[in-house]
């Protein structure tokens, strides 16, 4: 008579070995590429700068004083936290009144949805390219305007006044239309009985937007915002087109700072160093955005 009990464990083992077999091939790309680099990483900042005369040495935590030390590094980090303060808010608002809009019912429906997604078809160099043409000193589609009601010319990219607002103005531009097509996909699937059920009760289009749009939106607006956030620290393209960071640092954001360092510099370690915190920042906002907001989401 067969043991039932030791068919069981044989039967689990072989669910455990398949599920294992389809796990590695996402485990080992997964090592490869994120959890590798991160460690190496991590250990290069813990080392100096090598030369051929003089060879690396471990410093410990010495790469992240003198990064806390530096100017540089608050001026770069202040000019990251407008950067996000700013375009992650505006893109996610402005997605959010484009998708509403381009979901009603309106002549030319489709026109307006692709007017408002193509700035997102564009790659990043070319929209960098682009919108020179806008912030041109004195010939610029900008000064022209301007110069219409008696405005002299301005230097967008050439004052830091304008220069990170400049390159605000080109992130909003082109992320806006990106994340407005999740708003649309989510909104398709919301039934419109909600809505006939609400005028019905009397509400209106505020409170209906306030108290059931809004939180049957709130799972697309999580993964949204954690996209924008990503996206705030990942900027590198436009600003090899437009300022290079200047003038004085004024629209140097965290990416190129990194890049400049490791490959115009070659203080690898300083940036493998301001990788490390990049990656711990953004490791506790997503702890933080996850933790809070998680609680105010309604999955349907």
């Amino acid at each position: 008579m067969t043991d039932a009990p030791l068919l069981d464990r044989i039967e689990s083992r072989k669910l455990a070995i398949y599920g294992s077999l389809l796990v590695l091939p996402s485990v080992f790309m997964l090592s490869l590429f994120a959890f590798w680099p991160t460690v190496a990483t991590l250990w290069a900042s813990l080392f100096s700068k090598g030369t051929v005369r003089r060879p690396s040495q471990f410093v410990a935590l010495d790469n992240y004083e003198y990064l806390f030390s530096d100017p540089s590094f608050w001026q770069v980090v202040t000019n990251n936290l407008i950067y996000a303060g700013v375009t992650i808010p505006v893109s996610i608002g402005l997605a959010l009144g484009m998708a509403l809009w381009a979901n009603a019912r309106i002549p030319a429906r489709a026109m307006v949805r692709i007017a408002y997604f193509t700035p997102t078809m564009l790659p990043m160099v070319a929209a960098a390219n682009l919108w020179l043409f806008f912030y041109t000193p004195d010939i610029g589609v900008l000064d022209r305007l301007f110069g219409v009601f008696g405005f002299s010319g301005v230097n967008w990219l050439g004052q830091p006044e304008t220069a990170l607002g400049s390159i605000i103005m080109v992130t909003i531009w082109k992320e806006a239309g990106f994340f407005m097509i999740f708003y649309l996909a989510a909104l398709q699937t919301i039934p419109p009985d909600l809505k006939e059920a609400a005028l019905i009760e009397g509400a209106g289009r505020w409170t209906y937007f306030r108290r059931i749009l809004l939180p049957l939106l709130m799972p697309t607006t999580l993964f949204v915002m954690v996209n924008a956030l990503i996206n705030s620290v990942k900027l590198i393209d436009h600003l090899f087109i437009l300022t290079k960071g200047g003038p004085d640092n004024a629209s140097k954001l965290i990416l190129y700072w990194i890049w400049e360092m490791a490959f115009s510099y070659f203080d690898r370690p300083s940036a493998a160093a301001m990788t490390v915190l990049v990656l711990i920042v953004l490791g506790l906002l997503a702890v933080l955005q996850f933790a809070v907001l998680e609680r105010r989401i309604h999955y349907r």
